[in-house]
């Protein structure tokens, strides 16, 4: 039986709520997993868990209060972005010591992502509202649904991309 009875939009929003505690990155790759598999977009499933995973691993890991993940479709680009309760905006590391905690992650995001960036949403009454930190991936032409093998073990998404830029 087809699960599809319906024809899926040409435009889709998915958000998540997610309290700050550390199963968030977890759950989130799994939704994640789960909305990109349901709409047919297997070649971006991979490096869009990763790149959440990263960026919602650094919320948890640097902003005091709750988080929420975003996935966006539109116009053959998948938007990521991940909101949380944290002023200060990311800088990313350019080649982090092998020996490091962290520092990897917006690195990957770099590596990985079509386009990214990030931005404050501002200040009201004395507190702060937090930041956005966004990831765009382009689909390499093909339509929702239709897919060739995984070969590897690269995210088919950092392509293009001067991998020896993680290199110390």
């Amino acid at each position: 039986m087809n699960e599809r009875l319906l024809e899926p939009p040409s435009e889709w929003e998915y958000t998540l709520n997610v309290p700050h505690d550390p199963l968030a990155p977890a759950i989130a790759r799994a939704t994640g997993r789960l909305v990109l598999d349901r709409h047919g977009l297997h070649e971006l499933t991979d490096t869009t868990v990763l790149l959440t995973s990263e960026l919602l691993s650094n919320s948890c890991r640097y902003a005091p209060g709750p988080a929420s993940v975003r996935l966006r479709w539109a116009d053959k680009r998948l938007r990521g972005s991940v909101w949380d309760t944290g002023p200060l905006l990311p800088r990313p590391t350019r080649c982090p010591a092998p020996e490091a905690d962290g520092g990897r992650g917006l690195v990957l995001v770099d590596l990985c992502a079509d386009a990214w960036g990030s931005f404050a949403l501002g200040r009201e009454a004395g507190r702060d509202h937090g930041k956005v930190v966004w990831f765009e991936l382009e689909a390499g032409g093909a339509e929702p649904g239709v897919h060739g093998d995984v070969v590897g073990v690269v995210p088919p998404n950092c392509r293009g991309r001067d991998r020896h830029s993680l290199r110390a």
